[in-house]
């Protein structure tokens, strides 16, 4: 394998879950499987639209609210949403998928949380995030301070 390839991604960052309510869904995680919430970002109606769950440094399961269990597919349906992989130089994986023919579904950004972020998508159009978590990333202050209280 190429020096290239190679360091594309380096691991899972998160997995993405649309959930019907963000409250039962923290009690959850956090009161029965023992998560710890890592970090909230609000919609403009300052209600929680994402919350972080921290599992181990720099991975975590995302929850977005405002799930449905309609029987038509969509972009609010309940389950997973995507999937993301983490990167520790966004820029090289963003042309190492580029250089591979891989499918680029967005530029490189900066996302909410002060990651850095682009999109790709598997064969069958799962939705893959590749991202940095740079020092001032809300997930990397995150890791920093719960692995403190380990």
């Amino acid at each position: 394998m190429n020096d290239q390839k190679r360091h594309t991604v380096e691991g899972l960052s998160h997995a993405a879950i649309r959930v019907r309510s963000i409250d039962d869904s923290v009690r959850f995680y956090t009161g029965v499987l023992g998560l710890r919430e890592a970090f909230r970002m609000y919609r403009e109606d300052d209600f929680p639209g994402t919350v972080y769950l921290y599992l181990a440094p720099g991975q975590y399961l995302e929850l977005f609210s405002g799930g449905t269990r309609e029987a038509a597919a969509g972009p609010d349906v309940i389950g997973v949403c995507h999937l993301c992989l983490m990167t520790r130089d966004i820029r090289r994986s963003f042309e190492a998928v580029r250089n591979a023919g891989g499918p680029l579904d967005s530029e490189i950004r900066t996302g909410n949380s002060r990651c850095l972020m682009f999109w790709t998508h598997d064969p069958d159009g799962n939705e893959i995030e590749i991202m940095e978590m740079p020092p001032e990333s809300m997930q990397a202050q995150a890791d920093r301070r719960l692995s403190e209280e380990a």
